[in-house]
């Protein structure tokens, strides 16, 4: 992803008229109204609209495979961030968790993969990453992992 535009006084970016106040610049987005049918490395960014403060992305439909049985994992994950330049396409989102499906991990090292993506990804002030995955033997799994600029 190239280096974001400067932002004018205004805090909008390259000094593009943001209409109704929303970002509608696509470039580098593969994925956003293509027809993809396999899951995605790395999520994909757009810039951030000015006084966006904070971001809420919210999926019940994050599947792993548990490390040791091999047994699916169900989790909800919840995505909070703070922008700075950058926002999280949301389909790109759903396409990288999508890759996980087969994957065996544990809920702790996987809530710290994705907080790492984001960051990496779209470099947010903070990140933090809510994981709770759905009880298996009566045990209910939650795991935090939060990254700071």
């Amino acid at each position: 992803m190239p280096d974001p535009p400067a932002a004018a006084a205004d805090g909008n970016r390259a000094g593009r008229p943001y209409p109704g106040g929303v970002a509608s610049d696509t470039t580098g987005l593969t994925v956003l109204g293509a027809t993809v049918r396999a899951p995605i490395e790395h999520v994909e960014v757009f810039p951030a609209p000015a006084h966006v403060v904070e971001v809420r992305l919210t999926s019940a439909e994050l599947t792993s495979m548990c490390p040791v049985t091999a047994q699916p994992d169900l989790s909800t994950i919840v995505v909070t961030y703070v922008p700075d330049e950058w926002c999280v396409e949301t389909k790109s989102l759903k396409l990288y968790l999508w890759g996980f499906r087969d994957r065996a991990v544990f809920a702790e090292a996987l809530a710290a993969e994705i907080a790492g993506e984001i960051m990496a990804t779209a470099h947010p002030h903070r990140v933090r990453v809510d994981l709770t995955q759905q009880p298996r033997g009566g045990i209910v799994v939650s795991a935090t992992a939060e990254l700071t600029a």
